[in-house]
Parts: C-alpha cells; sequence; structure tokens
C-alpha cells in the first residue's frame, strides 16, 4: 500500500509538470485580467521580431539590458500595453531616439507614443530594464530562475516560466496568441561559462567586463514561454538526422561532470523519438533551428529547439514508471515526453492558457505513440490504460478563458485518453494517423483554440464529436454507461452531464467480443447472448467511461 500511495504521489506532482497551476480556487483578479486577456492596448500591434539582449549576472542574481520590439499596427493607435512583472524595473523606453512615457499596473506596462501610429504601420521601439527576477523554488512547477551548482561547484543557471509568463524575465507582449515570427536572443555571461539558447548560435562577442556575449537566432515563430537560457560548464556533441525534411542537425549539450553518461543514454532515445514522432506528426516543425538537448537544473521544459532535460540520466520519470505496466521504464520519459512538445505545444501553440490540455494532452498521447513504434500496440495500449490510473476528475480539463488560468492536471491524462477514445471511433490507424499529420500541417507554426482542433477532427474524421469533447473537456466526470439484463435483453444508456449525447461504444453482446452500441440519453434494447450477464457484461476497456449497473 506504501508503494501504491508513492506512486500515486508522484503521478500526481508530473500532472502539473510543464504547465504550472497558479491555484484553482483563486478569485479571478484585475491582475489576471491584464495578463491573460485580449484587449485592444494588445490586439492593436502584431509582434514581427525581438532582440532580447541581456546580461545575467550570477553572483547578484540579476538582469539588466533590452528587448527590442518590431510590430505591425493592426489598427491606428497611440498607446499600447506591454508585460514585465514589478518586481522588475523599466529604466527606459525608447521610440525614434526619445524617451516615451509610460505607466505601470500590476505586471503591466502602458506606452503612450507622441503620435497615433496608422494601422499597417511597421514599427519599433525599445525597453531598457533591470532587476533581480524572481527565484523559483520548485521549478518547473513554479516559474522563475534557478541558480544551481553542478557537481563541481561551478554556477548551473537557467530559467522556467511556462504559465507564469515570460515576462517574469523579460519584456514581451505576454499572451500565447501572438507569436513573434523571428527573434535574436543576446545573453552575456561570465567568459569561463557557456550559454545555450533557442535557434542557431550566431556568433559570440567579448565584453570588456570579463563577459562573453552569446547571440542564437530563433528562425522560426516561438512562443514567450520556450525563449530561454542555459549557464554552465558543458560538454558539447553533434550528430544529426535523415529526417522527412532532409538532414536535420541534432546538438547535444550535456554538463562536463555528466557528458560520459549522457552520451549513451541520450543516444538510446532520440533518434528512435524522432522517427517515431515525424512518422505519427510528420516532419520535425524547426528544421531551420535545429534540434538541441540541453541538460538543466530542473526536471524539464519544452523549449523550442533546446529541449530541457533533467531527468538524471533514468529511464523513466526519475527511475519510475508512471503508468505502472512496465512499459515507462524502457525508455527516458522527459526526453520523449518535452521532445514531443516541439510538434504540440510549440509547432500549435493554444492561444489562451486555458486550452493547455492541446499541448499536454496530445504530448502525454506522443507518449503513447513512442511505445508503439518501438514496443507494438498492444504495450501502448496498456500504458495509455495504465496512466488512466492517476486522473482526478477534480474540475474540467479547459480552465477559464482571459485570466491566464489553466484547467485541471487531468488535462495530461485524461487529454490522452480522450484521445485514444477518439481513435477507437475513428477505427483506423491510417486515418487517424493522416488526421494528427494533418493538424501539423493545417496548424503549422499557428496559435489555435480548442475550438480549431475539434473542428479539424470532427471533419477529417467524418464523426459528430461535438459533445464528445464538450463531455471530455468542460465538465469534470466521464461518460457512464447504465446498463441492466433481464432475459436475454440489455437495456442501456448514457448517463452525462451533456444533453444529447450518443457516442458510440463497444460492448460485449457476447462473450468475449465487442459489439459497437450506439446508446443515447434515453434508455435502448438489444438482444444479448445467454453468455452475457449483468456479472460479466463488459465495455472496449479502451474507451474511457465508466459502467454502472441499473
Amino acid at each position: 500500500m506504501k508503494k501504491l500511495l508513492t506512486f500515486f504521489a508522484l503521478a500526481l506532482s508530473i500532472t502539473t509538470l510543464n504547465a504550472q497551476m497558479l491555484g484553482k480556487n483563486q478569485v479571478n483578479s484585475r491582475a489576471d485580467s491584464l495578463r491573460g486577456s485580449l484587449t485592444p492596448l494588445r490586439t492593436c500591434y502584431d509582434i514581427n521580431y525581438y532582440h532580447l539582449d541581456v546580461k545575467i549576472d550570477i553572483d547578484q542574481r540579476s538582469v539588466s539590458g533590452s528587448n527590442e520590439f518590431k510590430f505591425t499596427a493592426t489598427q491606428d493607435f497611440t498607446k499600447l500595453q506591454f508585460d514585465l512583472f514589478d518586481n522588475l524595473k523599466v529604466d527606459k523606453v525608447v521610440y525614434n531616439g526619445n524617451e516615451l512615457k509610460y505607466t505601470r499596473e500590476y505586471n503591466a506596462v502602458f506606452v503612450t507614443f507622441p503620435k497615433a501610429i496608422k494601422k499597417g504601420t511597421e514599427d519599433k521601439f525599445t525597453v531598457f530594464y533591470s532587476g533581480n527576477p524572481i527565484v523559483a523554488k520548485r521549478a518547473p512547477w513554479d516559474g522563475g530562475f534557478i541558480f544551481n551548482k553542478d557537481s563541481a561547484g561551478n554556477p548551473f543557471v537557467s530559467v522556467a516560466c511556462q504559465g507564469l509568463g515570460a515576462s517574469v524575465w523579460w519584456p514581451n507582449k505576454d499572451h500565447q496568441s501572438d507569436e513573434v515570427d523571428s527573434m535574436l536572443i543576446s545573453i552575456s555571461v561570465p567568459k569561463d561559462l557557456q550559454e545555450i539558447s533557442n535557434g542557431r548560435l550566431r556568433n559570440t562577442v567579448d565584453k570588456p567586463d570579463g563577459y562573453r556575449q552569446h547571440n542564437w537566432f530563433v528562425a522560426n515563430p516561438i512562443n514567450n514561454y520556450d525563449v530561454t537560457f542555459y549557464i554552465g560548464k558543458y560538454s558539447h556533441w553533434e550528430d544529426s538526422y535523415a529526417g522527412e525534411n532532409g538532414k536535420l542537425t541534432i546538438d547535444y549539450w550535456a554538463l562536463q561532470t555528466d557528458s560520459a553518461k549522457a552520451r549513451p543514454h541520450w543516444d538510446a532515445d532520440v533518434k528512435p523519438m524522432l522517427k517515431s514522432f515525424e512518422y505519427w506528426f510528420g516532419p520535425y516543425p524547426w528544421y531551420k533551428d535545429g534540434y538541441k538537448l540541453v541538460q538543466a537544473p530542473h526536471l524539464g521544459m519544452e523549449h523550442q529547439s533546446a529541449v530541457a532535460y533533467g531527468n538524471q540520466f533514468k529511464k523513466g520519470y526519475l527511475g519510475r514508471d508512471l503508468s505502472g505496466t512496465g512499459h515507462g521504464l524502457k525508455w527516458d520519459f522527459i526526453t520523449i515526453h518535452e521532445s514531443g512538445h516541439e510538434w504540440f505545444g510549440n509547432n500549435i501553440t493554444s492561444k489562451d492558457i486555458a486550452d493547455m490540455w492541446l499541448h499536454e494532452g496530445f504530448t502525454n498521447y506522443s507518449e503513447v505513440l513512442f511505445i508503439e513504434s518501438t514496443e507494438g500496440k498492444a504495450a501502448a495500449d496498456e500504458y495509455v490504460l495504465g496512466i488512466r490510473k492517476i486522473i482526478q476528475n477534480d474540475i474540467p480539463v479547459i480552465g477559464p478563458y482571459g485570466v491566464n488560468k489553466e484547467g485541471s492536471g487531468d488535462m495530461y491524462p485524461k487529454g490522452a485518453n480522450l484521445i485514444h477514445t477518439i481513435r477507437q471511433l475513428i477505427n483506423n490507424d491510417e486515418k487517424f494517423r493522416q488526421i494528427l499529420r494533418g493538424l501539423n500541417k493545417t496548424f503549422y507554426h499557428k496559435t489555435v483554440t480548442t475550438a480549431d482542433i475539434e473542428n479539424y477532427i470532427s471533419k477529417n474524421s467524418g464523426l459528430k464529436l461535438d459533445k464528445v469533447f464538450d463531455q471530455y473537456l468542460r465538465h469534470t466526470k466521464i461518460p457512464v454507461l447504465e446498463y441492466k439484463i433481464n432475459n436475454g435483453t440489455l437495456s442501456y444508456r448514457w448517463v452525462t452531464d451533456v444533453v444529447g449525447f450518443d457516442m458510440p461504444v463497444k460492448v460485449t453482446l457476447k462473450a468475449n467480443h465487442y459489439t459497437l452500441i450506439k446508446p443515447t440519453n434515453d434508455w435502448k434494447t438489444i438482444k444479448v447472448d445467454d453468455s452475457v450477464t449483468t456479472e460479466n457484461f463488459n465495455a472496449d476497456p479502451l474507451f474511457y467511461i465508466n459502467l454502472k449497473k441499473g
């Protein structure tokens, strides 16, 4: 029993990995609305390019520098909002060589321009800032800087900020709906340390104060919380993968103290992962920026083209199998899961954090598909049923919109089990695969809503799935199939929150054989084989539902 409780405690902790719950019972505040809503002060401009140029002082735990905003006006305006946590100082905002007036409210900064910027105009301004960013207490579950030491006592520093927001450490338009088209990340650190960020390294520039500036260019759109840095004494080695779009560069960055064990450990998973995910999801979305796996001073994060790794070079999740099936101990959870986010989360990004299940549910399901690629379909089915045990059904998977709040941590395993259920309804694995690939092609480098994904899957599957999505995502309970068997007749109906719920499901109309039936909220009847009784009647376990004797 103690081992079982330990497993559940661990499993529950992973349901908040990468997506920090900001408090289920919090009352939405003015600060939440400023952070999470799209007001005209945010929608009036579309971000095209950032140049983040900062110096990180490890001893002082501080940051100083600037971020240049290049944008296109989507309407006429004289005032806009950008975001920076209020514990950081805005030193000045410069436009055309002059300082602009600004005001602050919570973590929002409002800038007033000297004259109206007309719709369609391409323009720019630069924010200079400084201060001591929040230090994370338990990254990546909370956000902020991480200041650690490696086993040799060298600095080991990074940041994780999903959910909390990138404005915890740099000024930006901190809303997932507007991804910058490209970005130059210039990070200055002490010369005796390496610094790794997203994209490709253009050059390094020695500074007169004992620092070295590392200039990384991101050629693709990137969401704000993916922008990152890693600082430490690293070993670096290169590889490549012959992928669907040609040669994909692979860069590994492990601490010098850990590189000997990192090489064989990462080699075992990375190329099989790329092969599996390109098969199921389509080409890796960031060929221009490459794939990097970087050792981090926290468990992990899906930092685009620079995936954060901190799983201690163990199989499973820190050496444990979240599914309890044994299949999760044959590969490194963080390498597979965080890399899966390159397709779902980074390539396809939710406009509002309330729809974060689109990131986590599909990525949790990427683990299932990786197992299917390496061990077969039966093993994959066992795994997805295994992670079902950690679903709490506490609050809806989709959170409240416009206030930067997520839904339930169930978005991971419940989202995966919803996808697996829909796969059973499609009942054609090649069609299902083409839908996954089609999602990544149709919404390539785009931000989306749950409705966008629902509509795409429904249209391309040819199934009516609106009530299925509603029940699993917008309500707490899962569908209950209520049944009675009397004199060889099965009576059955759905008990659901959604009125008119009519999802088909496979059940045992004869022993050891599943047949598709089409229940509704009204009682229906059908004949069953004499071998089927109330006690041995069952539904196909691959459908995520509950059974109840009537």
